[in-house]
C-alpha cells in the first residue's frame, strides 16, 4: 500500500523504524519533525506514524494531543484502508476516557465519526461535517491540501465503479457547488463533461468482463449422483 512505506522517506526514518531506534525516546522528536513533513507536503507514511505513536505508548509524558490527530488524519486520507484503525487502537486506552487529556477524547470520537463515513462512502454527509463543525475545520486545519487529497482520493474510488455519473451527484460527493466541481473534474481529474453527464475513461476496475464459469464433472461423479438418488427412493 502506497501510505504504508512511502518512497519519500529518509534513510535516518528507516533506520529508526527497522532498529532498536524505535524503543528509543530520543527519537519522538524525529518522527514527529518527520510527521510535520508529510503534513507540509501531501505524502503519507503510516508505518513510520505508528512507530511515533508506539513511542508515545512507552513514553506517555513526551505524548502530544496535536500529534495524535494528525496522525489520524493523515491515516484517514488513504480511505478506504485500515490505516486509521491501526493507529487509531496503539492510542492508549486511558487518553480516550472523558476529563482525562482536555479535548483529545472529543477530537478522536469526531476523527471516528469522520472515518467511518469516509470508508462507508458517505461522502455528503462528510463534507457537512468538514464544513459545519468548527472542531472539525481546527483537526484538519494541519494538514495541507487536505480537502483536494480527499477529493481525488473519491474521485480515483468513482473512477474504479462508475463510468458515466451525473454532474450533481458528483458534485455532492466532492462537496463542491456545481461550477467548482467541473473545473476539479476537468482540470483536476481530467475527465470529460457531457451536459449532465461526467464520462469517467475506461480502466480496469470500471470495464465490464465477461465471468466464465465452468464446471468438471466427470462419469464417476454422475453415476455417484444417481446411484445415491436411486437408493434414498428405493
Amino acid at each position: 500500500m502506497e501510505c504504508e512505506d512511502c518512497q519519500e522517506r529518509p534513510e535516518a526514518i528507516t533506520a529508526i523504524i527497522n532498529g532498536l531506534e524505535r524503543y528509543n525516546p530520543e527519537a519522538v522528536g524525529l518522527l514527529e519533525d518527520y510527521l510535520r513533513q508529510q503534513c507540509e507536503q501531501r505524502y503519507c507514511d503510516c508505518n513510520a506514524n505508528r512507530t511515533l505513536l508506539k513511542l508515545y505508548q512507552l513514553n506517555p509524558d513526551r505524548m502530544k494531543d496535536e500529534v495524535v490527530t494528525n496522525v489520524l488524519v493523515k491515516a484517514m486520507t488513504c480511505f478506504p484502508s485500515p490505516q486509521f484503525s491501526l493507529a487509531l487502537h496503539l492510542i492508549p486506552p486511558s487518553t480516550l476516557a472523558p476529563n482525562s487529556r482536555a479535548e483529545l477524547p472529543e477530537a478522536l470520537a469526531k476523527l471516528r465519526e469522520l472515518n467511518t463515513q469516509l470508508q462507508g462512502a458517505q461522502y455528503a454527509r462528510f463534507w457537512r461535517n468538514i464544513e459545519g463543525d468548527d472542531l472539525c475545520a481546527d483537526l484538519v486545519a494541519d494538514i495541507d491540501g487536505f480537502e483536494d487529497m480527499v477529493r481525488i482520493r473519491i474521485a480515483t474510488l468513482v473512477s474504479h465503479a462508475f463510468r458515466e455519473v451525473d454532474m450533481a451527484v458528483l458534485a455532492e460527493w466532492l462537496g463542491l457547488e456545481e461550477g467548482a466541481a467541473r473545473k476539479f473534474v476537468q482540470e483536476t481529474v481530467g475527465w470529460k463533461i457531457e451536459g449532465d453527464k461526467v464520462q469517467v475513461p475506461r480502466n480496469a476496475e470500471n470495464e465490464a468482463k465477461k465471468a466464465e464459469v465452468r464446471e468438471d464433472v466427470n462419469v464417476d461423479m454422475f453415476s455417484r449422483v444417481v446411484r445415491r438418488a436411486w437408493e434414498e427412493t428405493a
